[in-house]
């Protein structure tokens, strides 16, 4: 057990929580650290001019560069918004209707969540762009050797996910990179299920965009960061507009405050951006050498329980989730996702799970089935509550022979 305690969630907790990638449970510090957002820094910020609102101004900027470094990246460069969706869209709108005409491509993939699906689709359904998508390849992992093939001088942009959220597999950010980087292609990464699991350092990825959500770390929902690489950030316009993003309107053109203040326009979101500072604390005292040991070391004893089940079949490269994975999505012949899913949830102890096509219906149309069921899990997971699982689905298992 890695941390439990720290969760006020576990103290009277009504299932085994098990839908980590949907959503992670908060640590005591981050709500406390909320609560005195509310309590002791109300303020409406970067417009006050009294001594209070300069403070809590003072503490959004320094959680702004916390969480910058966090990743990597310069304070100009980190944009808040409402999450994953949002920011994705925000470059889809700013960027992508500048750059992407008729006849570019974008290229995506069929693992690709619907924030980063629909937003493309649209803008090249409006710009008359073409969209290529890369395959799996026979391992279940993303054919990299296709989207090589794929790239040429009218690919304009890939956006990809950095690890799936039904497979649990992690794309090799490096070698994309490489190749939209031959073809003058900018990269965008979809970091949403990335960001508790693993260390990211922008600058090493030479990524041009990359989004997260702070409720997938430990943090607030309702909040999110994107990141914009610097030599592009000036350039673009802002997404949306109202007050706080102005320097000095004009009828014909207004001219907007620098980056990233241009880009969040109206009543900044202090309690959330404060919290989520407060997650990537935590989570950095904890180090993600620690946080994999412990992931995986559950993903490989759910995987030895289901892989022997009858009826059960494992989605995704076993032995790559074996060694990196913090989750698991199965299937079980003739019962639905929803189904097992509402089986598990029935039991004394409660397990809660995610069934579905988990916004990634392309994804789960190339694999062939309709729906799976995802187990994912967090530092505050135990070996216990695997155990549990398995001893329910050997029993549904037993009841459906």
């Amino acid at each position: 057990m890695l941390l439990r305690k720290d969760f006020p969630f576990f103290n009277r907790a009504s299932c085994v929580y098990l839908d980590n990638a949907a959503t992670t449970q908060k640590p005591r510090v981050v709500i406390d650290r909320i609560a005195q957002a509310y309590t002791h820094d109300v303020a409406n910020i970067h417009r006050g001019i009294y001594r209070h609102a300069e403070r809590v101004t003072d503490l959004y900027e320094n959680a702004r560069g916390q969480i910058a470094d966090f990743i990597g990246a310069d304070k100009k460069e980190l944009i808040f918004n409402a999450g994953t969706t949002m920011g994705i869209n925000s470059i889809a709108a700013t960027w992508g209707s500048r750059n992407i005409k008729a006849g570019d491509e974008i290229i995506l993939s069929v693992v690709e969540h619907h924030s980063n699906l629909i937003a493309w689709q649209q803008l090249a359904q409006r710009n008359g762009a073409i969209i290529k998508l890369i395959p799996l390849a026979a391992d279940g992992a993303l054919d990299l050797s296709v989207f090589e093939s794929m790239l040429s001088g009218r690919t304009k942009l890939v956006a990809i996910t950095y690890i799936s959220n039904v497979l649990g597999v992690a794309t090799d950010i490096a070698r994309v990179v490489r190749g939209a980087r031959r073809v003058g292609a900018r990269v965008l990464i979809d970091a949403a299920q990335a960001v508790a699991h693993r260390a990211i350092h922008v600058r090493d990825l030479d990524v041009d965009f990359l989004a997260f959500s702070g409720h997938k770390i430990f943090g607030p929902t309702g909040i999110g960061v994107l990141y914009i690489k610097h030599e592009l950030i000036d350039a673009l316009d802002p997404f949306l507009f109202g007050g706080g993003m102005v320097q000095q309107f004009d009828w014909r053109a207004p001219q907007w405050l620098d980056a990233p203040r241009k880009f969040e326009a109206g009543t900044a979101p202090v309690a959330e951006v404060l919290g989520l500072a407060q997650a990537v604390d935590y989570v950095q005292q904890i180090g993600f050498e620690r946080i994999k040991a412990h992931e995986t070391a559950l993903v490989g004893m759910l995987l030895d329980g289901l892989v022997v089940l009858p009826r059960v079949g494992v989605l995704g490269p076993v032995q790559q989730l074996r060694r990196q994975g913090h989750m698991v999505s199965f299937v079980v012949d003739g019962v639905h996702a929803h189904d097992v899913a509402a089986y598990l949830d029935a039991q004394e102890l409660p397990i809660a799970v995610r069934a579905g096509q988990q916004c990634a219906s392309l994804l789960h149309r190339a694999m062939g089935i309709h729906a799976s069921v995802r187990v994912s899990f967090s530092i505050y997971n135990t070996a216990q509550e695997v155990a549990h699982l398995l001893d329910v689905m050997k029993k549904l298992c037993a009841d459906l022979r």
